[in-house]
């Protein structure tokens, strides 16, 4: 039951991307609105997680996995209903905090549920639903919005979350077993509060900078952003002296390996958050692709990250840093490859593109599912659980500052639309723009994770 959860979860994660220019077409919608969609959801997924998993501990999980699966569905549809931009950003940030609230049952039930020797075929399902969710988004997207149906269009990519969610509500709330957590602790919520203002204080100015002038009280902002996350530090040092259990314990960024984790994850989720937006506006409003063919070409993507993914998971006891090493540079020679083919103005085929999206794919594959794990073998068992939530929230986080900083490059760079020539010359300029600052992260990622353990932290 808890994988549907999970599917409608990941879905929502890739869908909206490819059905991105028809919503901005529909609600004339700004591009910075359009960042706000994507980034608005991913950074109050991150938010949800920082607290969902301790709630779930102390309250039960299956009861808070029903009622922020609730939650999700009613924020679902609030999307689809939505009249106007400013609405879809606000139902979309509350169906992000539903979802993050919702993911950290999903572990906790398995874990729960099942002996260590079923727990390994459980997250094994997991990892096969996440695999099933990436391939589906980028097409079901794209057949949803084409396909119009009921004269919905980009809405039924919301609706379509209802069903699930009612099937997965009727069914757990009949065979999902109550479980709660033996020690009960306090939530920190201003720790969270404050980690969160500080990072949309960082990104609100990277987003709205170009359509406010870029003026002198945005750069203030973005400092009292920084701020903020310095007063962020400061109070969890406090939190953690009192006997508390914070957000983020100081101590652990003591552990190298464990720091070098968390800046690598910024740099390699946040080259992903704003590879898939800028790569399906380039291929609609740039190439002329309605949403279908769009998810058509990311298509090998998705193959090669299926690939892989196991192969990664089987290895990472063994060989996890090679590996997501190997899965970075795999993905920064994706990205090269693609820019060569892009950079000349031209409207490549499918066949052109569809190589360097499928080695793209392997890399994600080979580095994506095993990250965390990588990263929590340098640190104590008894602080596994608390690094894992922190590095779950940084991820999304990185997504975030991704989509709001390469997107607004991206953006910028895109200012000549005048007929069809010119947009698509435009578009590509503007991609090929971003293309090779994704590169520069990935190669950072890779180089910080030379400094992680050499094999994975066992499930």
């Amino acid at each position: 039951m808890v994988l549907f959860a999970s599917f409608m979860d990941l879905l929502d994660a890739t869908i909206v991307t490819v059905a991105a220019p028809a919503i901005a077409a529909e609600l004339h919608a700004s591009e910075a609105q359009l960042q706000w969609m994507l980034a608005g959801y991913v950074l109050a997924l991150g938010s949800g997680l920082i607290i969902g998993g301790r709630i779930g501990d102390d309250y039960g999980r299956r009861r808070m996995f029903l009622a922020s699966l609730a939650a999700f569905a009613v924020a679902s549809a609030a999307c689809a209903l939505a009249t106007g931009p400013s609405m879809l950003i606000g139902t979309r940030v509350l169906q992000g905090l539903a979802g993050g609230l919702m993911v950290p049952q999903v572990f906790g039930i398995i874990r729960s549920s099942f002996p260590p020797a079923g727990m390994a075929k459980a997250f094994g399902a997991y990892g096969a639903v996440q695999g099933l969710a990436a391939v589906a988004g980028p097409l079901m997207g794209g057949f949803l919005v084409d396909a119009d149906l009921f004269g919905l269009g980009w809405r039924t990519i919301f609706w379509v979350n209802v069903p699930i969610a009612a099937v997965a509500l009727v069914l757990g709330s009949r065979v999902l077993p109550e479980s709660t957590s033996r020690h009960r602790a306090v939530p920190d919520v201003v720790g969270a509060v404050l980690l969160t203002l500080g990072v949309v204080l960082v990104l609100l100015p990277l987003v709205q900078g170009r359509d406010w002038g870029w003026p002198w009280w945005g750069f203030a902002l973005m400092a009292a952003g920084v701020l903020l996350l310095g007063g962020f530090l400061a109070y969890e040092r406090s939190v953690a002296r009192r006997g508390g259990q914070p957000v983020l314990d100081p101590a652990l960024l003591r552990v190298r390996s464990f720091g070098a984790g968390l800046l690598a994850s910024v740099f390699f989720f946040g080259a992903i958050g704003a590879f898939f937006l800028t790569l399906s506006i380039y291929l609609q409003a740039g190439t002329g692709r309605t949403a279908w063919q769009t998810g058509l070409v990311i298509l090998p993507y998705a193959i090669g990250s299926i690939l892989t993914s196991g192969l990664g998971v089987a290895m990472a006891a063994k060989a996890g840093r090679s590996l997501l090493v190997s899965g970075s540079l795999a993905l920064a020679a994706s990205q090269a490859l693609l820019w060569f083919i892009v950079r000349d103005g031209q409207n490549p085929g499918y066949w052109m593109l569809a190589p360097a999206l499928f080695i793209g794919g392997l890399g994600l594959g080979l580095a994506a599912p095993i990250l965390v794990n990588v990263v929590l073998a340098g640190i104590p068992g008894k602080d596994a659980g608390a690094a894992g939530g922190v590095l779950s929230t940084v991820n999304q986080i990185g997504g975030a500052a991704g989509v709001a900083a390469l997107g607004t490059l991206f953006f910028t760079a895109s200012d000549s639309h005048a007929g069809d020539v010119a947009r698509l010359q435009g578009f590509s300029d503007a991609f090929t723009a971003v293309l090779p600052v994704g590169i520069v992260l990935y190669l950072l990622a890779a180089a910080l994770m030379l400094l992680l353990p050499r094999a994975a932290h066992s499930a």
